[in-house]
């Protein structure tokens, strides 16, 4: 880094503001990260228990190459920071009925899996609903997420080439249709519906194309070992290491913009100058003038709305006993329907379908003091937190009883998180954890690009293309510091001498705290 360093402040150290600090400084920008949370990781975020700290964010590892690119990129590799364990069983499933179905990380172990589970029919629509999922990933894998700005031109050029993929899209059914067709079994289309949410949408709402979801799975699921966190805490160092400074516990409260350009930003009385802002934020933000009005028309509305998905979330230590579990186990509910109903109408489940991270799996005695995450989704509608945990905490812990599944001591609503409790988390989101809404053939170009409509302000993290998910949101940062560096290098007509993320204060007192962790 040099004197004349551009400036780069990034607002947000989730995963995408991490993996653009280390493109960005690794290219020799000055890099500033402000975060108004005491740590890096935003969504992939820890709470504490006896046990040690419980991820309470994602809990799924998947397209592994994102990963080794991002690391390959900045001069490292992967393996040196990180040690990540294949999961052999992807997923464990049960039904009330007692049904209990293994997908795994072996499409023949799966296959057979189905076989036994189901009948050799379900085990020949799985394969073909496997190859389909796999072309579906194939084809738009590169014009879509891996593409800075996906045009739908190119779509059309694609499947012009390939005119099988009109038929694997199958654009005039929604999932939940498509899987009805494909599979005789409800089940499995119960099963592969689930996907959706994935992305926070319903698989009554959102296209077919998301079935491609499934593929990326089958292609590898990784434990990350010391939990989730420990990615962004590796990025987080491997940034500054680079020469990326992080500023913690400090809320940026107006992104500044003069004469058409953004110039820096304002947290309380400190203003920290930049020549660029990266937003690793919801950029529904920046719409609702949460960040100033000056760049209230960075986004359009169209970029931020209808919402997706939030989820009540536990996150917990206990002593587990009754049905053996896997690292990601699913309790499905007995109707499918009637959870995405109450969903649509902004309602709590009553018949949720649960997501459970057994973290230590495979690492303690089974009846050891063991940390878990329970993930039930949630419509974005914002409640009062502390009315609405009583009763979706019983909820939730009696319906695993159900299925015989019990926790010593049985966690306390304290340890619930609710719409309400991440729209506090992630300001002006509605809750929201995925962003915009899925739903509808067109969603995919809908979402905001790196490029936003002001000038040097751009955007990354999983509200920004190519959408949600850990992968996604590190590719969008490449994106992001892909553009950065391309219209730096187009515009930049003489040296700036500024110090690099140069700041100055109202007062000494109103200083950011410098987290010490």
């Amino acid at each position: 880094m040099t004197q004349n360093a551009t400036r780069v402040i990034i607002v947000g150290a989730g995963i995408g503001g991490l993996a653009a600090a280390l493109r960005l400084s690794h290219a020799g920008y000055a890099v500033t990260v402000l975060d108004m949370h005491a740590g890096p990781g935003g969504k992939m975020r820890t709470v504490p228990s006896v046990a040690g700290p419980v991820d309470a964010g994602p809990t799924v590892l998947t397209m592994r190459p994102v990963f080794e690119a991002l690391f390959a990129d900045c001069g490292l590799s992967l393996s040196d920071h990180l040690t990540l364990e294949p999961l052999d069983v992807i997923a464990r499933h049960y039904w009330d009925d007692g049904t209990c179905f293994d997908l795994m990380a072996n499409r023949d172990e799966t296959i057979a899996n189905v076989s036994q589970t189901f009948g050799s029919k379900a085990a020949r629509q799985y394969t073909r609903f496997a190859a389909r999922a796999a072309r579906l990933f194939a084809a738009f894998d590169q014009p879509m997420m891996q593409a800075a700005t996906p045009r739908q031109g190119d779509l059309t050029a694609k499947v012009l080439r390939q005119p099988r993929l009109i038929t694997d899209m199958a654009p005039w059914r929604t999932m939940a249709r498509d899987l009805r067709a494909s599979f005789s079994e409800p089940k499995l289309a119960q099963l592969f519906g689930r996907y959706a949410t994935y992305v926070g949408g319903s698989p009554y709402a959102t296209p077919v194309i998301l079935s491609l979801i499934s593929d990326a799975e089958a292609q590898g699921v990784w434990a990350v070992k010391g939990g989730m966190h420990r990615l962004a805490e590796v990025l987080r160092t491997q940034a500054e290491a680079k020469g990326a400074q992080f500023v913690f516990d400090t809320k940026v409260t107006r992104i500044i913009k003069q004469g058409g350009a953004v110039t820096g930003v304002e947290a309380g009385t400190a203003r920290f100058d930049a020549d660029v802002v990266l937003f690793n934020g919801d950029p529904r933000a920046l719409h609702v003038g949460a960040l100033g009005r000056g760049v209230s028309d960075a986004v359009a509305e169209t970029a931020t709305e209808p919402r997706s998905l939030s989820a009540y979330v536990h996150a917990f230590a206990a002593q587990p006993s009754g049905p053996k579990l896997a690292h990601h186990t699913v309790f499905f509910g007995k109707i499918p329907q009637a959870e995405f109903g109450a969903l649509d109408r902004g309602e709590m489940p009553l018949d949720p379908t649960l997501y459970l991270c057994a973290q230590d799996h495979g690492t303690v005695a089974p009846d050891a003091m063991q940390r878990f995450e329970i993930i039930m989704n949630a419509p974005p509608v914002l409640r009062d937190a502390e009315q609405e945990k009583p009763p979706c905490q019983t909820l939730i812990f009696s319906r695993l009883k159900a299925f015989g599944l019990r926790f010593a001591p049985t966690p306390g609503a304290e340890t619930l998180t609710t719409p309400a409790g991440f729209d506090a988390l992630c300001p002006h989101t509605m809750g929201s954890l995925y962003g915009r809404s899925p739903q509808g053939m067109m969603a995919a170009f809908k979402r905001p690009t790196a490029r936003t409509a002001v000038r040097g302000l751009y955007l990354c993290g999983g509200g920004a293309h190519p959408g949600a998910g850990v992968p996604m949101a590190t590719l969008s940062a490449r994106h992001a510091a892909a553009a950065i560096i391309q219209d730096q290098t187009l515009t930049s007509t003489s040296p700036r001498m500024a110090t690099p993320g140069g700041m100055s204060m109202g007062s000494v007192t109103a200083a950011p705290k410098q987290s010490l962790s």
